[in-house]
């Protein structure tokens, strides 16, 4: 019982943090890329150090997400990490409609400030921006007028 310091070697020192670690992933000209999707919209984003100008397929996103909704969307990311005017963003959006593209934009916006930034992961996830929204339209039926409507019924 005496002995016990030849116990304490055999212990270790420091834990070690058990989760993942997260590294910065950029491209050669120094911008963090994602993709986003919502519904059938497909939003390919670059993030870069800049001004905090958001271009959405060669427009001004301002011009491109015209209603006041569809702009708050596409910048809850950015304002949620405290990170206004501190990025460029650079993106292409297709398919959908302008409320799921801007939702697929808002997707991969989040993920690209997390490469950027890793710290930044947990924000982002509380606020539930890294998850893909997996709602889509149900597909229509054989037998039915919708996804689920029936035909009018005739009793004779």
């Amino acid at each position: 019982m005496a002995d016990l310091s030849s116990l304490q070697d055999l212990a270790p020192a420091v834990a070690e943090p058990t989760g993942p670690t997260y590294v910065q992933e950029l491209d050669a000209q120094g911008r963090s890329y994602a993709t986003g999707k919502r519904k059938n919209a497909v939003a390919r984003v670059w993030l870069s150090r800049g001004t905090g100008r958001i271009v959405v397929n060669d427009k001004d996103f301002a011009e491109y997400f015209a209603r006041p909704v569809l702009q708050m969307i596409v910048r809850q990311p950015i304002i949620t990490s405290n990170r206004t005017g501190q990025y460029d963003i650079r993106a292409t959006v297709a398919g959908g409609g302008l409320s799921g593209q801007a939702g697929a934009l808002r997707h991969g916006l989040a993920q690209a400030l997390f490469r950027f930034e890793p710290e930044l992961r947990t924000i982002l996830k509380k606020a539930g921006f890294l998850t893909r929204d997996s709602r889509v339209v149900e597909r229509k039926k054989y037998g039915k007028a919708k996804a689920r409507r029936s035909f009018q019924f005739s009793k004779r």
